[in-house]
Order: structure tokens, then sequence, then C-alpha cells
């Protein structure tokens, strides 16, 4: 499964490389799209899957290692000579011309295991640049996520300050006739002419923060321009899949960050082998085979062969394999270390995340609670205010509290969602 979505994910960034930089507008996006065409335009993918390609490639020149070595070689020689001819008393022009062709081969018998470790820490450098790439794809599904439910949660701001705007104009006709036949005072007025023009300003503000977080969104997509999101479905908490328990152990066992820290881990330890192989002769084997011949046929050509078995040994060489083998071995314990640490930081990550979803769920819960009681208290006061039992400064409080409630409300749910895409990033699966 892993290495279906690693070659997805390559082939993604391959297409990517094909949308063109002037990319047509375009008005809205579904959360699919949005991750889609994130994945697609991201720098740090293309890096990761660029990465992944190189180590395969690393991998494969290991494997290379036990294979023998074939080299073809020809020449041909063509010279002119003059010699002096005693009995003829004159010099005499000729050529001397050759033609030779060879084939050789060669091939490692025994390195003391190096070969071995050698390709062990190219498997496991591949596996923690997969890893790597999963840790990335996430991450950035994370970011255009978060750019998503940013133009989401500036649409819903939109939405309560115009309709605090609304209120707030009411709010005002109201005073206004009272004013008019003489059961208002001016200060009810004024204040409902401050809480018109801080509607307003709301409003204004709400408007230019979803322009940046469309525009911010355009980016995230690889648009030039701004780019809406398509609001799907209602934003509501959903249960997890996973209990606490199995998500702490699939954190542990498969989240990206522990996986990359255990293949480089692997790396560490074959680079320590790697280097001791050095104590342990090399033997290794070798043949050829050439034919020559003064005429550019194949009649009258003289063949030769060989057979060689080597071995080599170094017997000292001024400490180099000693400080080979004590730079491999640090690097060794603190690739360990980091391992520890990496499982450590994964466990507090998912409490953390995982008291977000719960604090967002419960704070959802709450907030919608206190925007039913705010908006009663709103019918209340307003019919209180029109019988002439309260001020104008009770109903603007009200209204105050429905903007709280409603912030709140609208804090929580894109929380909830952030958090629970954190959740798949540190992970690494969809819930």
């Amino acid at each position: 499964m892993r290495r279906g979505m690693i070659s997805s994910l390559v082939t993604l960034t391959v297409l990517g490389t094909a949308v063109s930089a002037q990319a047509q507008e375009v008005t809205s996006m579904t959360l699919d799209e949005v991750v889609q065409r994130a994945l697609l335009t991201s720098p740090q993918i293309a890096q990761a899957a660029g990465n992944v390609q190189t180590s395969a490639t690393a991998e494969r020149t290991s494997m290379g290692q036990f294979l023998p070595n074939l080299n073809v070689s020809s020449g041909a020689t063509l010279a002119s000579t003059n010699r002096f001819d005693p009995n003829l008393g004159t010099t005499i022009s000729g050529s001397s011309d050759s033609y030779s062709a060879g084939i050789s081969t060669s091939l490692d018998l025994f390195t003391g295991g190096r070969r071995g470790a050698d390709l062990a820490r190219s498997r496991a450098q591949t596996s923690a640049a997969e890893a790597a790439l999963i840790e990335q794809r996430y991450a950035v599904t994370r970011n255009a996520k978060a750019g998503y439910y940013d133009v989401l949660r500036a649409t819903d701001v939109i939405r309560s300050a115009e309709a605090r705007l609304a209120r707030a104009e009411q709010v005002l006709e109201a005073a206004e006739r009272r004013s008019q036949v003489g059961s208002g005072t001016r200060s009810d007025l004024l204040r409902s002419q401050l809480e018109v023009n801080n509607a307003r300003q709301a409003l204004l503000q709400a408007q230019n923060q979803k322009r940046n977080a469309m525009f911010n969104l355009g980016r995230v997509v690889g648009v030039d321009g701004p780019v809406d999101a398509a609001h799907e479905q209602p934003l509501e908490p959903a249960e997890l899949p996973l209990t606490r328990e199995e998500l702490l152990e699939l954190v542990m066992a498969a989240s990206p960050a522990v996986v990359t820290a255990q293949a480089s881990e692997v790396a560490a330890s074959a680079s320590v082998r790697s280097a001791r192989s050095q104590y342990l002769p090399n033997l290794s084997s070798s043949g050829s085979y050439n034919w020559a011949n003064d005429e550019p046929s194949f009649n009258d050509v003289r063949g030769s062969w060989s057979m060689r078995l080597s071995m080599s040994f170094p017997v000292f060489n001024r400490f180099q394999r000693e400080e080979t083998i004590e730079r491999a071995q640090v690097q060794a314990s603190l690739a360990r270390i980091q391992l520890d640490d990496a499982r450590r930081f994964a466990r507090v990550n998912l409490e953390r995340v995982l008291g977000a979803l719960e604090t967002a769920a419960q704070q959802i819960a709450l907030a919608e609670q206190a925007l039913e009681v705010a908006m009663e208290d709103s019918r209340v006061q307003e019919e209180r205010y029109r019988l002439g039992v309260s001020t104008i400064l009770e109903q603007v409080t009200s209204q105050e509290n429905i903007v709280a409630a409603e912030a709140a409300l609208i804090a929580a749910r894109y929380d909830y969602q952030l958090a629970r895409a954190e959740l798949e990033a540190l992970i690494g699966r969809d819930l």
C-alpha cells in the first residue's frame, strides 16, 4: 500500500511539471480539488519525490556491486615505415598496420561484508525517502486544507458580519422611531448609530480577510489569482474510526516521522558494518580475451586470454579505518537517540492533537448553546425595548453577545477540522 502511494505521488509530481504557470482562473474549488492541485504544484512534494528517485537509483547501484564489470575495447594502428635496404642500396617506404579487440570482466568475490552493508544502507535510505515523501504529502495536504478552511471561515465571518449589520440597522430604526415620538433618548440614537458603524467596519475587515485568504489559496493550488472555496457539506465533528489506543499504536509504528527515524537508524548501523569491513581482505577475480591481426580481417588472428585471482588487505593505512569506524559509530549512536526522541515526540503530538480535537468538539457544543441563548436574549431585549422597559445599552449588549457566540462557534468548527487534518498528517493516513 505504501509503495503504491509512493508511485502515485511520484506520478503526480511528474504530471505537475506540465501545469502551466499561467493557469486559467478558477473561481471555486472543492476540498478534494484543492488538495490534488496542491500536491501537483508543491515544491516540497517535487523535492521529496526527487529524493525517492535518487535513493532508488542509489539502491540499484548498490545491487550492481554484486554483478561483474564487463568492458569491451578495440583499436587500430596505421603507421608508415622507412628502412634502408643494403642489397638495393636505397630506402624502402612501407607501412606497419595492426588491429586489435578485446573483452574483459572482473568480479569482487569477497569484500568483508561491505557490499551487503552498502545495500542495506541504500534500502534504508530509500525507505527513509519514501517515509519523508509521505510525511511531506500530508504536510502539504494539511496546509492545503488550512487554506481552504481559511476561506470558508472568512465566508462565515462575512455572513455573521452581515447579520450583525442587519440587526444593528433594525435597532437603529427602532431607536429613530422612539426618538421621533419622543419616547427615546439622544443617547439611544447615538449608541445605535455607533453599533451600525462598528458592524460596517467588521464587515469590511471580514471581506478583506476573505480576499487575502482567497489569494493565499490560489498560491497553494498554483493559480495566479484568487480561488474561492466551495462549501460541500456542514463541518460537523465526526467520530474517529480508531480508538486512542489504536492511534497510539499506529503512531509509534507507522508515523512518517518515526519511520524516517527508524530507516535512518538502520542506515547508520549499516554504515558501521560497511566501515568495519575494512579489517577483512578483499578477494576479486578478472579475466580477458584479446585478438590482434595485421590485416582488417579475421584471417590469421592471434588470440590470447588471461585469468587472474587477487587478494588485497590494507595492513596499515595510517588510522584511516579507525577514523571511518569511529565516525560511523557516532552517527549510529545519534540515530538511535533521534529514533527514541521521534517516538516520544510523536506520542506528545498525538496527545496534543487528540486534546485539541476533544476541546474543539466540546467548544462547538458550548458555542451552539451560547448562540441559542444569545439569540433568545436578543429577542427578549428587543421586545422589552419596544415596550419601553429597557435601554438601548441592554439591547446593544445583547447584540454583542450574539457576535461573540457566532465568532466562537466559527472558530471551534474550523479548529476541529484543522486538528483532524493534523492528526492525519501525524499518523500518515486518511481518516
